[in-house]
């Protein structure tokens, strides 16, 4: 007898900001088109207060797989390894029947565990003719990484048993730097510039010094772009900065920048449609859950940044669109607080099964269903220890607060200034706000369980 709990088909992509998916209706959207992720939610929900914890590659899967905070399940910083002592949701669904198989990007320091099918990049990865290691064993396949994967996650999934569920996880390098594209796209975002943020040329107005002078500047990004990282030029095509001045060269890296980064994701938005349609063509739509989500957000010259890693809306937001039509209805938004950590509890819940004990998240199935329970998180507790820019804080409904290595804080009134343009940390105005969303960081703190001495500090 054939096991008829869902599927789950969950897609991940890397570095991809709610501003470069057209169904986010973002800043960028005249100019972004993704038919295929928008269709998962446009027949599904859309999530828009999705939260990383810890807004870097390494931590933010391991808190995925776990449910548990970077300082519990051990992650903290990039390629560091994930014990098998930690809960793991892809391990339980294993155990409990489902056919368990993972393509792409793993990005951890030890293997894939749980999984019956694995075959992962070593670290970041090649986006040309990438190397892979397939449950132990070395391959390799000619070709674009983005089409590689799905081809791969196609695969598996044709070779499947067809009476037992399946927990697939296409896990995409793109559209992480360098931001190299399938030269089938070079010729697309051609005829002109695109729009930019507000705020790529003033990229504050009044905030702490150690937000201010975070390195990873769109200005930092003509210089690489110029002469080169690690020994190589850049992949795409040296910019020449000779004889630009300073605004010059932040919108000629810019331009190059977002481009090419865009150019990624249409590979990835084909991939996903060609998933959908196999479901489709399978009769499996109907009972299976599929996810699109990225593993954090990333900065496309807003403040004048590129890349994540800081308790901002453009790097702490991960694009979330779900669709199970026994269970979701279609065109659906979900405003509500929901963290990676959660991610794994929600997909056990649907097969019906309890996350271990330790599992810090919270299954978010009601929310699915239209449904949000009175006790409902209404703030995400937010920590990055890797590099200068260690810090800490709590993103509400309404503001969000940083506390810095450096001892600085910043307070952004999230209504007033979506942007994140001008903290009001020490504002008279603010006295009463300040207290409560410290009030609430406070008790998050000891509600995940972290000492003062696990918090990122000097």
């Amino acid at each position: 007898m054939s096991d008829s709990r869902p599927n789950i088909l969950y897609i991940m992509s890397d570095d991809h900001t709610v501003n470069a998916i057209s169904c986010y209706n973002g800043w960028l959207n005249e100019v972004v088109d993704t038919p295929n992720i928008d269709r998962i939610a446009r027949e599904g929900m859309r999530f828009d207060n999705c939260i990383c914890n810890n807004a870097l590659c390494s931590p933010s899967r391991a808190s995925i797989i776990t449910g548990q905070y970077s300082h519990k399940n051990g992650v903290l910083r990039l390629n560091q390894p994930l014990s098998d002592d930690h809960p793991n949701f892809v391990r339980q669904l294993q155990a409990s029947g489902y056919q368990t198989g993972i393509a792409g990007k793993w990005h951890l320091g030890s293997d894939p565990d749980g999984f019956d099918y694995w075959e992962v990049l070593p670290g970041q990865g090649a986006y040309f003719d990438p190397s892979f290691t397939r449950n132990g064993e070395p391959t390799q396949y000619e070709g674009y990484a983005t089409d590689i994967i799905t081809d791969l996650s196609l695969n598996w999934l044709r070779a499947r048993d067809p009476d037992k569920p399946f927990l697939m996880l296409c896990h995409h390098k793109a559209p992480h730097g360098l931001w190299e594209y399938a030269p089938r796209h070079a010729d697309l975002f051609t005829d002109g510039d695109l729009p930019e943020p507000s705020n790529l040329y003033k990229p504050f107005d009044k905030v702490s010094s150690a937000l201010e002078n975070h390195h990873r500047t769109m200005l930092s990004q003509a210089e690489r772009m110029d002469e080169g990282v690690r020994g190589r030029a850049w992949p795409t095509g040296r910019l020449d900065t000779t004889g630009m001045n300073t605004t010059e060269k932040i919108q000629a890296a810019y331009q190059k920048y977002v481009k090419d980064y865009l150019r990624c994701i249409v590979a990835i938005d084909e991939g996903v449609g060609r998933l959908l349609d196999y479901l489709d063509e399978e009769g499996l739509t109907e009972n299976t859950i599929v996810v699109y989500t990225s593993d954090q957000g990333m900065f496309l010259g807003e403040h004048s940044y590129f890349d994540k890693r800081l308790i901002l809306e453009e790097s702490l937001l991960m694009p979330y669109v779900m669709r199970y039509p026994r269970a979701i209805a279609p065109g659906s938004v979900n405003e509500d607080i929901v963290v990676n950590v959660d991610f794994g509890a929600t997909y056990l819940d649907f097969a019906g099964l309890q996350p271990d004990a330790e599992v810090q998240g919270r299954s978010f199935r009601a929310l699915c269903e239209g449904d949000t329970p009175e006790d409902w998180r209404q703030s995400a507790f937010y920590a990055y220890w890797d590099g200068p820019t260690k810090h800490y804080g709590v993103r509400t409904q309404d503001y969000t607060l940083a506390v810095h290595r450096t001892g600085e804080r910043d307070l952004f009134d999230l209504e007033k200034d979506p942007w994140e343009m001008t903290s009001v940390y020490g504002d008279p105005a603010y006295a009463d706000v300040q207290v409560e969303v410290e009030a609430d960081l406070a008790r998050l703190i000891a509600e995940i369980d972290i000492s003062a001495e696990e918090l990122p500090q000097e």
